[in-house]
């Protein structure tokens, strides 16, 4: 059957245990049943929200409507909206569960069944086993009991938040001369997104047309990630026709967020860690002394120099947010690379790609009215910590059981040198502790791979960074050349494994 991943059940619409149908989301939701009983929290307030995926609706009230028939209050809500709604409203309702039926950015084939616990908080281990054996234990029939839909106040409470966080972290600032341009990838995300935007005092919030209406197909892209190859083409021809200052893409739920800045007389998309080491930076300027900042092993190593510079503490947990939530006390924002952010941990304790958006825009306002850019932010970091180059190297592959075993031939007989530079070598797998995984690393003395396979996807991924010493911004544009030159070589490497 479909097991517990990095973000919950994913799997093709298809029949049998191993695919996301009618019979895999009720076994499931009776299983979660079964398990909040035996620890004492039969009949809490529980949450089921969904994207607008093939099967969405469907999904969501079969869930609705087992819990309910188990004696659990239920907040179903209203319509289609972003996973990060959810997280929030476990939260704030004090929920013992929450479940959202999506499958983010997978492609339009795919569903999901995310699962949220402990003041909503992913799904971890070792309560994701306990949970299957529950669900594999479930006899038929399983009741069901209608559940009227929520009213809209949990989401006007939540984009009220959203709005607020700018003033939160900085104190109110001039927003209204920004234009941003964004787009939803036909997901959930842009209604929200707009209405939490235009609350947070932008005035010019531009959208792509093509990609705003929630579409199960997809029509526009290959695959509904903003980190794919052009699926933000739309995004920056737009940005670029009007002049704006700031392009925003977020994934089909809305719980990512990637940037696009204008950058040498064009448009590119910032990779996940400078989007993370810029958020982080803002958000520690505020913070209270001692704050926690957080990322995950296959992340930049930037943000670590940074939080040691603004005199913060810093973590490093396991892929996924599921533990960079629980990164420990104090957490004030927490990233990773694959385009997440949690920038208000005290409201969602999860990737947030709407509060992302709204942090992003305000410290594009702040900085235009100082006559700076985030290009010019990201050109300082350089200086201040040495340049930090970032890729990913993604190898779609048959299925997830042929990335498990890619990784393990590489594990048999790693190599003495990567790019002609020697390098020393770490098998996660041989760690003790909630750091062990099934991950590999390599260090040369400027740079670093990981290769994992991935949690989600029948993927092999392996992540890059090289760091270029900057002693001035004189010699930026050469050490920008030198760490191209290099990261070529890491993804040659990779490409061929």
């Amino acid at each position: 059957m479909l097991r517990f991943g990095t973000a919950g059940l994913r799997g093709p619409l298809q029949d049998g245990p191993d695919g996301m149908n009618l019979d895999t989301v009720s076994r499931t939701t009776a299983g979660l049943v079964d398990w909040l009983r035996g620890r004492c929290l039969g009949g809490g307030a529980v949450v089921v929200g969904r994207d607008a995926r093939h099967g969405s609706a469907e999904f969501a009230i079969a869930t609705a409507e087992i819990f309910a028939a188990a004696g659990f209050p239920v907040t179903l809500l209203p319509r289609p909206l972003p996973t990060p709604i959810v997280a929030y409203a476990v939260r704030e309702l004090g929920a013992v569960a929450g479940v959202q039926i999506t499958a983010s950015h997978n492609p339009a084939t795919d569903n999901g069944y995310k699962v949220y616990l402990d003041g909503g908080s992913q799904l971890i281990a070792p309560a994701d086993t306990e949970i299957e054996r529950c669900i594999a234990a479930v006899t038929e029939p399983i009741p069901r009991t209608p559940v009227t839909p929520a009213a809209d106040d949990l989401v006007r409470r939540y984009i009220d938040r959203v709005a607020r966080l700018p003033e939160l972290i900085g104190g109110p600032g001039e927003r209204s001369d920004v234009r941003i341009v964004l787009t939803p990838l036909h997901g959930v995300g842009g209604d929200t997104a707009v209405a939490a935007l235009t609350a947070a005092g932008f005035k010019h919030v531009h959208v792509v047309g093509a990609q705003f209406a929630p579409d199960a197909d997809f029509p526009t892209v290959a695959f509904p990630n903003p980190e794919e190859p052009g699926a933000t083409d739309l995004l920056l021809a737009t940005a670029t026709r009007i002049g704006a200052d700031l392009a925003i893409a977020l994934d089909p739920d809305a719980d990512r967020c990637a940037i696009g800045i204008p950058d040498d007389g064009g448009w590119r998309m910032l990779r996940g860690d400078e989007t993370g080491v810029l958020l982080g930076d803002y958000v520690l300027r505020t913070a209270p002394p001692d704050s926690l900042v957080a990322t995950t092993i296959v992340s930049s190593r930037l943000l670590s120099k940074l939080a040691a510079a603004r005199g913060a503490r810093y973590a490093e947990t396991l892929t996924g947010f599921k533990w960079l939530a629980r990164a420990g006390d104090g957490l004030v924002y927490a990233y990773e690379e694959a385009i997440g952010h949690c920038a208000d941990p005290a409201a969602v304790r999860d990737k947030d790609g709407i509060s992302a958006a709204v942090l992003a825009a305000d410290l594009v306002a702040r900085l235009k009215a100082a006559d700076r850019t985030l290009a010019d932010e990201l050109d300082d970091y350089a200086v201040e910590f040495g340049l930090h180059a970032t890729d990913q190297v993604s190898l779609r592959l048959p299925d997830p059981a042929a990335a498990a075993d890619l990784v393990n031939r590489l594990r048999a007989a790693p190599p003495d040198e990567i790019a002609g530079e020697p390098v020393e070598y770490t098998d996660l797998l041989q760690v003790r502790g909630r750091m062990r995984t099934d991950a590999l690393i390599f260090e040369g003395a400027r740079f670093r791979i990981v290769v994992r396979p991935s949690g989600t996807e029948p993927k092999l991924k392996c992540y890059l960074e090289v760091v270029e010493p900057v002693a001035d911004l004189a010699v930026l544009a050469a050490a920008k050349t030198a760490a191209g030159q290099r990261v070529a070589e890491l993804r040659a490497f990779c490409q061929g494994l």
